[in-house]
């Protein structure tokens, strides 16, 4: 049965109040595939929430939340050596962890009492106390929601990293985890014991322990610095303890924090800091807004004091990462996923190559003092599903990242290759500290950039030169980036094919002189429509304005914005005030919200 504005907040660890649009639960494999028949699967985003853990809904869910109940434990034993432990994504995690080590099954024991269900063990790779969960998955049982089949992935396929998954970025939105396979080894001795507070359980106990003291001893520990979710809601971990470059760390963070917790990983090239020591030493400890707090008793939790809003939540991890980033250079990244189906759109400039005004020019509009008449060279970003995304980095890019405050970027999209698209890629270096910045272009675009910015590519990297990484995308071949669905659009600039985007009911054009018949039908049922409109006469590679508004007419979005200007379309007011209704110049600093 499917429910209508279902109340999530007894559904998340964190308690916060968020009702979702659609709500349904499934306990087979059948009855999954006739969920998957009908109207609100197929026309509506939909997120699997198993337990609740590690989410935070920063509004209502416009779209369909699903529950796995899909239950049983077995264990097959493969040889003397190892043992295949396989459960229903819908078990409980603990009770799982329980299970095994009393079946007398070694792994998994110092992952006691992570919330969650098993469903969630491969997409979020969960670890502790020196293990992770990736380690000892062997396969996957899920559903692919392209063809409704049901397929197994080995392990090894997974991408597991950090508190990654493939099942987090490209397979976000594809795979439904049904079941899940962990090869264990049939033993009652522990083994995994150079972490923390097991470093001394050996000798504390006065012999090797057993993977139930083990369990004990991590369940304990636990429990004494870790909120119980059923009584204060907390998502556990809120922050992720950052990764950064080795050069970077020595260099820059180091004099900062001269004691500061790290060690080294990927063969010394990196280090991984605790993100508590940094909160704390921070002077965060305690720190609240609202219902919101940082727990006191271990600087990594945010918890829900018991009237916490979303917005208090976000408020203080906000302040907490601008705290930290000011104190000690480092960017926190949340290891909750903030879900949302709100976008925002900011154009970050709305003027052609040249910018408004053009340099030397004494024309009305170059020599206008209103703000709207002031154009960089175009540029959005981009924020939704907890992603920011940048399309285009314009020459201007480092002045209107500065203005937007933009202080995190996930990705990079690029139309074409003009200069006044790209030439803001060298200031993508503040965004590669964490590691690499991911661009997606199309292949002609990839080869121009690796030409240009060769040092961007090489195989040892000059200390601080951006850390880039090219995904090939196509016009017309659906890309998806952290889960979030992305179309490419075939767009002519002139003769020159370059890319145009839609992302959910947001279309994204510019620099077009003509859109093909598959684009037309591909911008469909838009909110929200950026178009580029150069000027009032024509162009041979840019429409212009009467161009445009024909464009529009057509295909009617509920909202248009025009944009990609030189100082030839007037004065913004002047000219603004002529548009049909619905239709609007763009400016920068423009900010929009589609819901």
């Amino acid at each position: 049965m499917i429910e209508q504005a279902k109340d999530l907040s007894q559904l998340t660890t964190f308690h916060i109040p968020a009702k979702a649009r659609y709500f349904a639960r499934y306990n087979s494999v059948e009855a999954l595939k006739k969920l998957m028949r009908t109207e609100a699967f197929r026309d509506n985003e939909w997120l699997h929430i198993g337990a609740g853990s590690n989410l935070l809904f920063t509004g209502d869910y416009n779209g369909l939340i699903l529950k796995s109940d899909i239950l049983g434990r077995t264990a097959y034993r493969k040889d003397a050596d190892t043992v295949f432990a396989i459960a229903g994504a819908g078990e409980n995690w603990s009770d799982f962890v329980d299970w095994t080590v009393e079946e007398g099954l070694a792994g998994l024991e110092n992952l006691i009492d992570i919330p969650g269900e098993v469903g969630a063990s491969p997409v979020q790779n969960v670890g502790a106390y020196g293990v992770e969960a990736g380690n000892l998955i062997h396969s996957v049982e899920v559903m692919d929601v392209q063809t409704g089949k049901v397929e197994r992935i080995l392990g090894s396929q997974c991408g597991f990293g950090y508190r990654e998954s493939r099942f987090k970025h490209e397979w976000k939105g594809r795979y439904i985890v049904l079941r899940v396979s962990f090869r264990l080894k049939p033993s009652h001795t522990a083994e995994n014991l150079d972490y923390g507070p097991l470093k001394s359980l050996r000798e504390r106990l006065g012999h090797v322990p057993t993977i139930a003291e083990v369990r004990d001893e991590i369940r304990a520990v636990r429990k004494a610095k870790l909120p119980d979710p059923e009584e204060i809601g907390s998502a556990g971990s809120f922050f992720c303890n950052p990764v950064v470059d080795a050069y970077y760390f020595s260099e820059v963070i180091k004099p900062l924090a001269p004691d500061v917790a790290a060690y080294p990983v990927d063969e010394g090239k990196r280090m991984k800091l605790a993100a508590g020591w940094l909160i704390e030493h921070a002077g965060m400890k305690g720190a609240s807004v609202g219902g919101a707090e940082i727990y006191p008793k271990q600087c990594l939790v945010i918890v829900n004091k018991g009237d916490a809003t979303a917005q208090d939540v976000e408020q203080l991890a906000e302040k907490v990462r601008n705290e930290v980033k000011r104190r000690f250079a480092v960017d926190l990244r949340p290891e909750v996923n903030y879900i949302s189906t709100k976008m925002e759109v900011e154009m970050l400039g709305s003027g052609t190559s040249k910018g408004v005004p053009e340099i030397g020019c004494l024309c009305p509009v170059c020599t206008s003092s209103d703000s709207k008449d002031k154009r960089l060279r175009s540029s959005v970003w981009i924020k939704t599903h907890g992603l920011s995304i940048v399309i285009d980095p314009s020459p201007d890019f480092r002045q209107q990242a500065l203005r937007a405050g933009i202080d995190r970027l996930d990705a990079v999209l690029i139309t074409h290759s003009h200069y006044d698209h790209v030439g803001g890629i060298d200031d993508l270096r503040p965004f590669c500290v964490n590691g690499d910045v991911p661009i997606f272009a199309q292949h002609d675009v990839m080869e121009d950039l690796q030409r240009r910015l060769d040092y961007c590519f090489r195989d040892n990297l000059y200390p601080g030169v951006p850390r880039l990484t090219l995904h090939q995308i196509a016009a017309g071949e659906e890309c998806v980036i952290d889960g979030l669905k992305i179309l490419p659009l075939r767009v002519y600039h002139g003769k020159l094919p370059i890319l145009g985007f839609r992302i959910g009911r947001f279309g994204y054009v510019t620099d077009a002189s003509e859109l093909p018949p598959e684009t037309m039908e591909n911008l469909q049922d838009l909110n929200t429509l950026i178009l580029n409109a150069l000027r009032h006469r024509s162009h041979f590679a840019h429409f212009s304005v009467e161009e445009a508004l024909k464009v529009i007419e057509t295909l009617k979005p509920e909202h248009a914005y025009l944009t990609h200007f030189c100082h030839e379309i007037g004065l913004h007011d002047t000219e603004d005030a002529k548009l049909p209704k619905g239709v609007n110049l763009g400016y920068d600093g423009l900010k929009i919200t589609i819901l």
